[in-house]
């Protein structure tokens, strides 16, 4: 919850109103990518720097995306806690192995491998992206015509 407070809840609110959509949705995405350097403790190990900014900032783009869509974190939020649930408790996650405990374990040893690993952190954010265009509608009231202004009383 807290990271759809500050990611989607403030961070992209205010960015959607006042630097436009893609640019909203790209930062929002960046900064949810890099925050989870420091909250998995990677910084400095290159490699999981960029394995994590990868997956983690397509799912921050996307749950900004659905934010963005249907002006409701409540989709964004589902989401988050479908996608945390599944990471966490049924496979190894922050919380060491739980419920599918994994037998041995590869080596990411060449590009077969490498694609291998790569292809849940792929595909579950194009698949969450195409059911939230697909199957959200609604009219954005996130975005306003006009850039807020700030006026002072005195």
């Amino acid at each position: 919850m807290t990271e759809e407070l500050m990611f989607r809840g403030a961070l992209l609110y205010v960015l959607l109103q006042t630097i436009g959509t893609r640019k909203a949705l790209a930062l929002s995405a960046i900064a949810f990518g890099v925050y989870h350097w420091f909250s998995y403790g990677l910084f400095g190990n290159a490699f999981g720097m960029l394995i994590v900014f990868v997956s983690t900032g397509l799912m921050g783009w996307v749950w900004a995306y659905s934010f963005y869509k249907t002006s409701s974190m409540v989709l964004a939020i589902g989401l988050h806690l479908g996608w945390n649930f599944v990471y966490n408790l049924l496979s190894k996650g922050p919380l060491g192995y739980v419920w599918l405990k994994a037998q041995g374990g590869t080596q990411i040893d060449g590009w077969f491998s490498l694609v291998d690993f790569l292809m849940p952190i792929i595909l579950v954010p194009l698949f969450y992206y195409w059911l939230v265009k697909y199957c959200f509608s609604g009219k954005n009231t996130v975005v306003s015509s006009s850039p807020p202004t700030l006026t002072t009383s005195a």
